[in-house]
């Protein structure tokens, strides 16, 4: 009874997307499908490791002060003490990340377009390593989607997210990679196949009237009943190409900075507060965080613990020491960033030394901002020694605007921006 139930399942087709004479499209294929993929195998591993140090940036190894994802077990075996040489390198890992995943975007899309009848082939498996391979597709496709849609909500300072956008992210990374490296095992000899029996410059020289369908195979791409073609397999990769060219002219501006920031249209809008020394981009206001006139007026004072005990500094006795230059952009992880930026104040490493602990470990920073995510972070040894770490008071020559952070900032070379925290009320320094 069971066995005729199950081959009258099998027999028995829906209507819609599951008839095999649904798809007509005549230039689905396991070629165009490869190619797709291969693009996508070089592109998602980029993204992988690119999205792996930029979490390893934040050093969420000091503590769950900037850990954000906790539990994480195993999946933090990869985690090391992120340096702060050359200056630039959060800036350009992230604008790697964050513009390479807006640019394969046309690209994803693509290649879900090109085996869409693969998602909807009938009965769902006959066999049991089918099942597995389709259950490996289910989580690929959903952790693509989801890891592409959380991104960009992200890059958009979009925080709809049900949770912590980063522990959401690691997490969906972690199961997606792990259903990508199953389906390109499973397929990558497929691909390989595919792409030695039809030369690419034989694909690129053939137009929309000499285009034929695949020759008929078991891989349910193929169309039964094909369709006249309305483009060819070239003009599809030229079309997808030229959305990721197009994407790449509207993103890319932000990471690289100077006047080819004028054309990052899909840049976040508003960050930047106008002219002047301090008109450059910020990611959130003092409004946006609750900083009041009170927090940084003139009964501020900088909070200084350490063996030495603790001490205070109104921002007259810090402006009296001897101050130090620093010349360093800001990367934020929605990978937009400033441009090299003057700044000046004390050296992290002369207040840990006041602090009576020269050879600090670590040092906790807190914001006078009210409690939130990363209203204090942990900076790490080599962050506090770097010569080019500093407590800012000024930047390009002028005091510090409310909004980058009046009246001290904390900025340090190859740090993630939310980890240069702004209104800095209190370090305390330690082994």
């Amino acid at each position: 009874m069971l066995r005729r139930r199950a081959a009258a399942l099998a027999t028995t087709v829906p209507a819609g997307p599951f008839r095999p004479g649904f798809w007509r499209s005549p230039i689905r294929g396991r070629w165009l499908t490869s190619v797709l993929g291969l693009v996508l195998l070089a592109g998602i591993s980029i993204e992988f490791v690119t999205g792996l140090f930029s979490y390893a940036a934040y050093n969420p190894r000091l503590g769950a002060l900037n850990d954000q994802t906790p539990g994480k077990g195993i999946l933090g075996f990869y985690l090391f003490t992120w340096p702060t040489h050359p200056s630039w390198l959060y800036r350009l890992n992230q604008g790697v990340h964050v513009t390479l995943g807006v640019v394969l975007v046309p690209v994803l899309l693509a290649k879900l377009w090109s085996v869409i009848p693969k998602l909807f082939s009938w009965p769902p498996a006959r066999r049991p390593a089918q099942a597995v391979e389709r259950l490996s597709v289910l989580l690929l496709v959903g952790g693509a989607l989801f890891e592409f849609a959380t991104g960009i909500l992200n890059i958009q300072l979009h925080y709809i997210f049900p949770g912590s956008f980063y522990t959401l992210h690691f997490y969906g990374a972690w199961v997606f990679i792990g259903a990508f490296v199953v389906h390109v095992a499973l397929r990558l000899g497929i691909v390989a196949r595919a792409l030695r029996a039809v030369p690419l410059m034989t694909v690129l020289r053939t137009g929309t009237a000499r285009t034929e369908p695949e020759p008929p195979d078991d891989s349910g791409l193929v169309a039964t009943a094909p369709s006249r073609p309305t483009m060819s397999r070239r003009g599809a990769l030229a079309f997808t190409g030229a959305g990721s060219l197009a994407l790449l002219a509207v993103t890319a501006g932000q990471s690289i900075g100077g006047d080819w920031r004028k054309t990052a249209l899909l840049a976040p809008h508003g960050r930047n507060p106008g002219s002047g020394p301090n008109g450059f981009p910020v990611n959130k206001t003092a409004a946006y965080v609750g900083i009041t006139a009170a927090d940084i007026g003139p009964d501020w004072r900088l909070r200084l613990h350490g063996p030495a005990g603790t001490r205070t500094f109104t921002r007259a006795e810090l402006l009296a020491m001897p101050q130090h230059q620093a010349l360093l952009p800001i990367a934020c992880v929605e990978g937009w960033s400033t441009d090299d930026q003057h700044w000046s104040g004390l050296r992290l490493a002369t207040l840990a030394e006041l602090a009576g602990l020269p050879n600090a470990g670590s040092v906790k920073v807190q914001s006078v901002q009210p409690a939130g995510a990363f209203s204090t972070v942990l900076l790490a040894a080599n962050q506090i020694h770097n010569p080019l770490s500093l407590l800012a008071l000024h930047v390009n020559g002028a005091d510090l605007s409310r909004d980058h952070g009046f009246p001290a900032r904390v900025i340090v070379p190859a740090n993630p921006g939310v980890n240069n925290t702004k209104w800095v009320g209190a370090l305390t320094f330690r082994t």
